[in-house]
């Protein structure tokens, strides 16, 4: 038998690390915003209210793939109910860091947040995602890294949809159990 054996993960736990990865929550909304200490820290009208989660071993490229999925997605109703992308419905992003995305709830009744990635590299792909939006063109607001936010939103249908990026590719939806 081989050394090596027990580090490695089994096939199943390797499948179910695969999928994660930048983990974005994204939300259609009428308007949104984020409260710190009863101050408005960041606030959109119409547009997308994203909460970022990212995780140990995310890198620049997950985040700039998610800010350019993000900018293109159609999910705003034209002449059809999923024709225009946020930027042509005159809308814009409000961004809010959240690690919780990354909890692992398989095990007991406690989620663990092992997987998510150490604050100063979250802060910098979460401000990487916003700052990525905003050279779209798009106009984008923040929430505050690591403070206790309240979150308002009113959303829109509701539509939310998961995105979720790993290794510069975008990854698929996880197989039923």
């Amino acid at each position: 038998m081989r050394s090596d054996c027990a580090a490695r993960p089994s096939p199943t736990a390797a499948a179910a690390r695969s999928v994660q990865g930048v983990i974005t929550l994204v939300q259609r909304v009428a308007a949104a915003r984020v409260v710190v200490d009863g101050e408005t820290v960041g606030a959109i009208e119409r547009g997308l209210l994203l909460f970022v989660g990212v995780e140990q071993g995310d890198s620049e490229a997950d985040a700039d793939l998610t800010a350019r999925k993000i900018a293109g997605l159609r999910v705003f109703p034209g002449r059809t109910p999923t024709d225009l992308a946020v930027g042509d419905a005159g809308g814009g992003c409000l961004v809010v860091s959240q690690f919780t995305l990354a909890a692992e709830l398989r095990h007991g009744n406690r989620p663990d947040f092992t997987a998510a990635a150490p604050p100063a590299l979250a802060d910098a792909l979460y401000r990487r995602v916003a700052d990525q939006l905003a050279a779209t063109g798009l106009s984008v607001a923040t929430g505050r890294f690591a403070a206790s936010m309240r979150v308002e939103a009113s959303n829109d249908g509701p539509m939310s949809l998961v995105l979720t990026v790993r290794g510069g590719k975008v990854a698929p939806r996880p197989e039923p159990i």
